[in-house]
């Protein structure tokens, strides 16, 4: 887990070079290095943080046995060990890191070296010999790769958006991506960002620059690749297969030579993931677990963690976070998330990575993934073809695109996707793995953990778990009422049927309640900062007043709303 940088073109500069790695210098605090050419017109820089191969050859940028390529990697390849051998006979390898199991992928496969790859990853590959550019993103956008076209045709690309301000792109609100997240709740479902001229590299996307051009491809589509057929195999078959891929995606991702620690709520997902952890280590495994509270009952799920964890040998690591946290964690956390963030319990995250860190677990394994791939969120269930709300939870609508201004809510366009599938079902889990859910969370927390210099992996995306499952027909989701029901039948082979049966329980925290009661002071002074930052001109004034007093006198069953004004308080001064 890295970061990196890139700048091909005549715009190419040594000074700009560092300045983009020095701004990236949390994501890789144990070493950084730079590849540079100006006659070819390429800059290359890497902030490392050492994972795999911890000695000074896994070093990066990192070139080829034969000196012709030259690659800058962020993330981690998990099967680099079956790579190696399926490559060792027709290249010499120098050190025991994956990094290098990708530029030897690379040189015999070229860019469908990707289809090889299980992992999570954005990676930049300089062709010194025919003076080309290659850089890709993984499959599901787990890893971020940001980008720049300059006016001169130099591309410019990052692992997050500020290195790309410190190359000197003027930060320049984007309006008509503040106008989609304010009137529908829409953020991460394009290559745009909240700032004009920087743009995000879809999940499964490609760009190649060669001779002043950059060409831009997607590589890789679940919708694409699966196919509209249903799995007609027999569920039992189906069952064994996709059990065990979540041992083997465990297991791989549990390859590290730092230490490895868990991620935990009470829920199925949280449960699944401990308990596969058993099934490849044993129930003598006792790596460290961590959880998050933040001392209100009605949300916290210490006791259906503890219970997971009674008698095992894992050690709980318990991370609180209060009120009184949240003003200075808020602002860190927003310079680092370069964009509006997803309030509290995205702060109750960052406070756990700092404990882990602090805890010396470098590495952290959670349960994203499971919802999208088997039917899990409430709406799944609708037999209706009403529009389905981007915040879920709440009944009445989640943001107040009536109080912006005409003339700016007139930028806004809801969210449109072509039905990739036949039936409704995995056009909505299709739609939330590529366009919503997934790509802004797997944002979050990027930024949150890199923060603290951790590595976060999320074992149920693999693609060949996602796959399978985006194969199953509806009935094999959901049926009589029970959400996610082929994976409860699995997870019931080797948990308790308290867990496995369990309804489903969203991650929450009390941030309505905090905003209402210990924040409210803190908050109103934001969004009074919104109103009259640089662009209040988004905003009706009187109306937001009137919307803000009423929720803090007791109105609503939703926070998001004020969450947006917070956040456009806290971007104010970045």
């Amino acid at each position: 887990m890295c970061g990196i940088a890139g700048i091909i073109g005549i715009g190419c500069r040594r000074e700009t070079l560092a300045a983009m790695v020095r701004s990236q210098k949390h994501r890789g605090p144990d070493g950084e290095g730079s590849f540079f050419d100006p006659e070819l017109g390429v800059a290359l820089g890497h902030s490392r943080l050492s994972i795999i191969d911890l000695s000074a050859g896994g070093d990066q940028p990192m070139a080829s046995a034969d000196g012709r390529h030259v690659a800058v990697i962020n993330g981690e390849i998990y099967n680099y060990l079956e790579l190696r051998r399926e490559l060792e006979g027709g290249y010499t390898f120098r050190t025991k890191s994956d990094t290098e199991v990708v530029v030897a992928a690379y040189q015999k496969w070229g860019p469908g070296c990707l289809d090889h790859l299980i992992g999570m990853f954005a990676l930049i590959i300089w062709d010194t010999r025919n003076k080309t550019a290659f850089a890709a993103r993984d499959r599901f956008g787990v890893k971020p790769l940001y980008y720049h076209l300059g006016a001169d045709s130099t591309l410019y690309l990052a692992s997050e958006i500020k290195a790309l301000h410190a190359a000197g792109v003027p930060a320049i609100a984007n309006e008509e991506s503040w106008a989609n997240y304010l009137s529908y709740g829409l953020s991460d479902h394009s290559n745009e960002t909240f700032w004009k001229g920087i743009l995000s590299l879809p999940p499964g996307g490609t760009v190649s620059y060669e001779q002043g051009s950059a060409r831009f491809a997607n590589w890789y589509d679940v919708a694409a690749r699966i196919g509209d057929d249903d799995d007609s195999r027999p569920e039992d078959i189906v069952r064994e297969e996709y059990f065990g891929l979540m041992k083997d995606s465990v297991r791989l991702r549990f390859r590290s030579d730092v230490p490895v620690g868990i991620n935990l709520s009470g829920g199925l997902d949280s449960s699944s993931l401990l308990g596969l952890v058993h099934e490849v280590q044993g129930m003598d495994s006792d790596v460290k677990a961590f959880t998050f509270v933040t001392g209100d009952s009605e949300y916290d799920e210490l006791p259906w963690v503890e219970k997971m964890l009674d008698k095992t040998r894992h050690p709980l690591i318990v991370s609180e976070l209060q009120p009184g946290d949240v003003p200075s964690l808020a602002e860190s956390v927003q310079r680092h998330a370069d964009e509006p963030f997803g309030g509290l319990p995205t702060l109750a995250y960052a406070r756990l990575f700092e404990m882990a860190r602090e805890h010396g677990v470098t590495v952290l394994l959670d349960g994203n993934g499971m919802d999208e791939q088997w039917a899990g969120y409430d709406y799944y269930e609708s037999s209706t073809n009403r529009p389905v709300s981007m915040v879920q939870g709440v009944s009445g609508s989640p943001v107040r695109p009536e109080c912006l201004s005409p003339e700016f809510r007139a930028l806004a366009n809801p969210l449109r996707t072509a039905a990739a599938f036949s039936d409704r079902v995995r056009n909505l889990q299709y739609r939330d793995l590529r366009f919503t859910k997934i790509p802004r969370a797997m944002r979050f927390n990027d930024r949150v953990s890199m923060r603290s210099s951790t590595e976060l992996r999320e074992p149920f995306l693999d693609h060949r778990m996602v796959e399978l499952a985006m194969r199953q027909p509806p009935e094999r989701k959901i049926q009589n009422g029970i959400r996610k029901k082929m994976l409860r039948e699995i997870a019931q082979t080797y948990l308790p049927r308290s867990v496995s049966q369990a309804p489903k329980r969203p991650l929450q925290t009390p941030q309505r309640e905090w905003l209402r009661g210990p924040l409210r002071e803190w908050a109103e002074s934001r969004i009074e900062g919104a109103i009259s930052g640089p662009q209040g001109s988004y905003l009706d004034k009187s109306l937001v007043r009137k919307e803000a007093a009423a929720f803090f006198g007791g109105s609503f069953d939703n926070s998001f709303f004020v969450w947006q004004w917070i956040s456009m308080g806290l971007m104010k001064d970045l």
